[in-house]
């Protein structure tokens, strides 16, 4: 079954592992048309991006671990393959800073 989120800002933490690295990959999910391969696509084709945060050589977990005080709207989103996280998708409520410094 689907879930739809409510309208709100969310943040995705992902990692860039693969040819192109993260300039690619960044640049593939900023694409509105593509195929459907990772749960951020679902996302990203219907959504609009306000911002990216890059962090080359960053840890997805650990910047996931970084924001624990935000609130997570689907558990599992963008780490069924993952142990340590309840999900990598994180609802940022108004009016919350992120201590992450300006978008790249």
């Amino acid at each position: 079954m689907a879930k739809t989120l409510p309208a709100g800002r969310y943040l995705y933490c992902g990692s860039a592992r693969g040819p192109g690295g993260l300039r690619a990959r960044i640049a593939r999910h900023l694409r509105r048309r593509k195929t459907l391969r990772w749960h951020v696509d679902r996302l990203t084709t219907r959504g609009t991006v306000f911002a990216v945060w890059a962090i080359p050589g960053g840890d997805e977990c650990d910047l996931v671990a970084r924001l624990a005080a935000l609130p997570v709207p689907l558990p599992g989103f963008g780490s069924s393959d993952c142990r340590r996280c309840r999900s990598h998708l994180l609802a940022w409520p108004e009016g919350v800073e992120l201590g992450l410094g300006p978008p790249a």
